[in-house]
């Protein structure tokens, strides 16, 4: 029996995971956890094969999330379940540890097949993604500045450039108006860039808003 936990701040995604994965009598739902800072202390209560992780909930980014299970060295192996596109964020994702990336566009059958492939000590990723990767080996071309950054500093880097202010951004992120303003301060520096509209022209340049 494959223990699966579900990471995801939306109770209708969490509810919508766990029925999908009912359906697989080989699978347990042994719990739900809706903030990325309750992720680690649920892991290690419920020692799950599986971890279903959203990459956009409240609390330290998912990336953090994935470096503290590596660092424990358990068996939990993490499987992102997103709504964001495998071309912005996948790579990223399996680079900081996850063991597969499954868009929320996909196909329940999908999502069941992911969790066996992952308990099965496989990776998953979809078709595309697995060309993407294999090109990026064979050509090995230069990425943008913007693919240097955590998810969480990209994900300051377009709000900022969308023209929310710094206040309304922490709220929107669950954290504070410092810490906003350290993370945005972080993209400037990765970036070689100096001002907010240096980051909407970039933005802009490379249809990130």
């Amino acid at each position: 029996m494959t223990r699966v936990l579900i990471a995801d701040d939306h109770p209708v995604v969490r509810e919508g995971v766990r029925r999908i994965l009912q359906g697989a009598p080989e699978v347990e739902v042994v719990g739900e956890v809706g903030r990325s800072d309750e992720v680690l202390d649920a892991v290690r209560r419920l020692k799950p094969e599986v971890l279903i992780l959203d990459i956009g909930m409240p609390g330290p980014s998912y990336l953090d999330v994935l470096a503290a299970l590596t660092a424990a060295g358990g068996a939990t192996r993490a499987l992102i379940l997103s709504a964001q596109p495998e071309e912005e964020y996948a790579v990223r994702a399996l680079r900081g540890g996850a063991t597969g990336y499954l868009t929320k566009g996909y196909s329940p059958p999908d999502l069941v097949d992911a969790v066996r492939q992952i308990a099965a000590g496989r990776r998953y990723v979809s078709a595309a993604l697995a060309e993407k990767l294999a090109l990026e080996v064979v050509d090995g071309v230069e990425k943008p500045p913007h693919e240097l950054l955590s998810p969480r500093e990209l994900e300051v880097l377009k709000l900022v450039a969308g023209g929310l202010s710094l206040k309304e951004i922490a709220g929107r992120l669950g954290v504070s108006p410092k810490t906003v303003s350290s993370f945005r301060a972080r993209v400037l520096e990765k970036m070689g860039l100096k001002t907010n509209a240096d980051l909407v022209r970039y933005a802009l340049e490379q249809r990130l808003i």
